[in-house]
């Protein structure tokens, strides 16, 4: 650190302090607010990141934990992509996704009771509402519209109770309610690592979800050191790093899987139209066998006939 402030943010102070001192107003209060004033006169006033270490890794937690939410606003775009050109489910298990919108919801609803800061959940509200989207399609894609009217209906009065309303949860229930999420975050995985276990592939699962969950959910390990001090919250993301990490291994086992991305019905579809294809072939060459050997005993029996006498048309004086 003390080599990066002499090498570099020393002999760039001139050029770099009379930027940082007149940033616009709206993002000077935002920096304020996500650094505290002690530590954005320390970082972007003064360019002190050695006398400052404290400072450095609360910058360095609040730039992941706005990059996370960042990342988190399309991180399951591409699976809802894929679920709506598929117009399949297959791969994706509702079980999972369900287990996951409960532990989110009382995990959004308890840090913001705690008043935690919101780089440090943010995504969590957002995965939520993509979650829901992912949990209908796959309903509807089911056949089970009815179920996907009830599921949104539960997650409504869920939102009310524990978000809404001060009366209906209290704050010992939602601290009770955020132990039993922990249980819910490592059950939520467990349908889907078995279901991608069970068929041989990911199905219509995303690799691109899958891996910034990974990544997502290490970084949170991080912010959640630096920013909360609540064991809770932390146990709850080791825990669901773990389990990320065992669906990033199978998405990479299975990746040239048939049953990957769908493929697998295409497969089986090939092979049956090859066997026809090859039944088809036999019959062809079958009856073309017949044919020649009906056309050579025409042209044997042809053959071996009597011609007629040349004189038997004559007429005779």
């Amino acid at each position: 650190m003390e080599q990066l402030q002499q090498l570099v943010l020393d002999p760039l102070k001139p050029y770099l302090i009379p930027i940082t001192s007149n940033l616009p107003g709206p993002v000077n209060d935002l920096a304020v607010n996500l650094l505290g004033a002690p530590c954005h006169s320390a970082l972007l006033l003064d360019l002190d990141v050695t006398s400052h270490p404290e400072c450095v890794s609360l910058a360095i937690s609040k730039a992941l934990g706005i990059g996370i939410i960042t990342a988190a606003s399309i991180v399951k775009v591409p699976q809802i992509i894929k679920l709506v050109k598929s117009q399949s489910s297959e791969g994706l298990s509702f079980t999972s996704y369900l287990l996951e919108t409960a532990s989110f919801v009382i995990t959004l609803a308890y840090n913001m009771r705690n008043g935690f800061p919101f780089s440090t959940y943010g995504e969590t509200s957002l995965i939520a509402i993509q979650d829901v989207v992912i949990s209908v399609l796959i309903l509807v894609y089911s056949k089970k519209t009815v179920q996907a009217g009830a599921f949104l209906a539960a997650v409504g009065s869920a939102v009310y109770a524990l978000m809404v309303s001060d009366t209906l949860v209290s704050d010992a229930q939602m601290t009770s309610l955020q132990a039993g999420a922990g249980g819910l975050s490592i059950a939520s995985k467990l349908p889907q690592i078995l279901t991608i276990w069970q068929q041989g592939g990911t199905g219509q699962l995303s690799a691109f979800a899958v891996f910034n969950y990974l990544f997502g959910s290490l970084s949170r390990i991080y912010t959640t050191l630096q920013e909360v001090d609540d064991k809770l919250i932390l146990y709850g993301f080791v825990a669901g790093f773990a389990l990320n990490a065992i669906l990033a291994a199978q998405v990479l086992y299975y990746w040239n899987s048939p049953t990957t991305a769908g493929h697998g019905s295409e497969v089986d579809q090939s092979r049956k139209l090859q066997g026809v294809g090859q039944k088809g072939t036999k019959a062809a060459l079958a009856t073309e066998e017949v044919l020649k050997t009906n056309a050579r005993a025409v042209k044997n029996t042809s053959s071996s006939s009597p011609r007629p006498s040349s004189s038997s048309g004559r007429r005779r004086g």
